[in-house]
This record gives C-alpha cells, structure tokens and sequence, in this order.
C-alpha cells in the first residue's frame, strides 16, 4: 500500500495533499466510488463491473460517459498511485475503496459536496444542496455555501462568475483542473451598448432643460 503524501504537503493550484490534477475518468472513478458508499453500502468495496457500471450511469451525470473496463482500471491505477483508491484484499473478486476524505483533509459534508461536483458538474448552492441529499444533508443553504467556502480557501473549488441573465452564481471542483468559462455570444459588447445608449439619453434630456431654460429668459 504506497504511503499517503505528507502532512501539509500542497501541489502547484495550492491544493491539499500533494496531489497532481486528475484526468476527468479518475475524477469519474474517485466520484463513483464516494458515491456508491453512501448509498449501497453492502456493495462497498465496488468490484471493477459496479465501477464501470456506476462511471456509465445515464442519470446524475455530466457529462454522461461510455468507459471501458480497461479505461477504468488504467484511472483506478492512477488513482492508486496518488493514494486515492486502494485495492481490497480477502474476496475472491477484487474491489476498490478510496481514500478521498484523507488525501485532502476534508470532512464528510466538503467530501460530499466534491462528489457531486465531479459527478454533474457546475452548479448552483442551491442545486448541490438538493444533490447532495443522499450523501450529506445541509441544514439550509447557508451552511453548504460555508463548507464550500472553505473549500475554496484549500484551492478545490471555485466559485465561477455569475452569467448574464443568471440569478445565482455556481461553482465547480478544481480536482480535476482549472475550470474556463468561456462568456456567450455577445455579452461583452451588451454593457458598452447599453452604456453608449444610456449617455445619450442623458445628453437629450439636458438638451431639453437647457432649451426648457432658455425659452423662460
């Protein structure tokens, strides 16, 4: 079993443990694994068919993936070289634990929040608050929003910038990488535009005092 990464060691995002960005199958495969402890807990340890199953599912994933076994075990190999995932040992099939809560020095409702990110994506407090019921229930949205604040100050997540025309911003795990918005059609011109228009409405309504003023001397 390789040693995990020493106490207080960070890599270059400043994330805890040491531990280089995943590739987005063993983000997947690490997901699954945290997931599937929650909730089919007499299946845990997972044999490398309910991995593949769970990498594969339909619903409650984003995006949706088609992973060979052999995809999965060349994640899982990498997973287990970073002390994320070990190996389980007294069955005749071989299964697979991870280790995600340790490597980076979260708790149970952070390491709950994380999952759910790998596993669909960017979202809302809102949205992870109700996806994460299964795994970890938060009293109210404040409380998931101050477990996902100190997950930005350990540099695994951010909160992405808010969209045009959204109502709450979102936000999205940095395990796998830094996460790139790119802004939609248009929207960086829209402000400008609607600046210019704004100035010369300005400008015509002083136009009209000033004649206003003009025509009672």
């Amino acid at each position: 079993m390789p040693s995990p990464p020493p106490e207080g060691a960070r890599d270059a995002l400043g994330r805890p443990g040491g531990v280089a960005a995943l590739v987005p199958e063993e983000g997947r495969v690490l997901a699954v694994l945290v997931e599937k402890q929650h909730t089919v807990p007499d299946s845990y340890p997972l044999s490398l068919n309910a991995l593949t199953a769970g990498c594969n599912q339909k619903t409650a994933r984003e995006p949706v993936m088609e992973l060979t076994e052999a995809e999965v075990l060349v994640a899982l190999n990498g997973l287990k070289e970073r002390s994320l995932v070990f190996e389980v040992s007294g069955s005749r099939v071989t299964r697979f634990e991870h280790n995600l809560r340790r490597v980076y020095g979260v708790p149970g409702a952070a390491e709950a929040l994380l999952t759910v990110l790998l596993l669909r994506g960017p979202q809302t407090t809102a949205e992870l608050r109700l996806n994460c019921e299964r795994l970890h229930r938060f009293a109210d949205l404040s409380s998931a929003e101050s477990f996902l604040e100190e997950l930005v100050d350990k540099g695994l997540v951010q909160r992405l910038p808010r969209a045009p025309g959204a109502r709450e911003a979102r936000w999205a795990q940095l395990l796998t990488g830094p996460v790139t918005v790119a802004p939609e059609a248009g929207t960086a011109a829209q402000p400008a535009a609607e600046l210019v228009q704004q100035l010369r409405d300005e400008i015509e309504a002083l136009k009209l005092r000033v004649a206003a003023l003009e025509a009672r001397s």
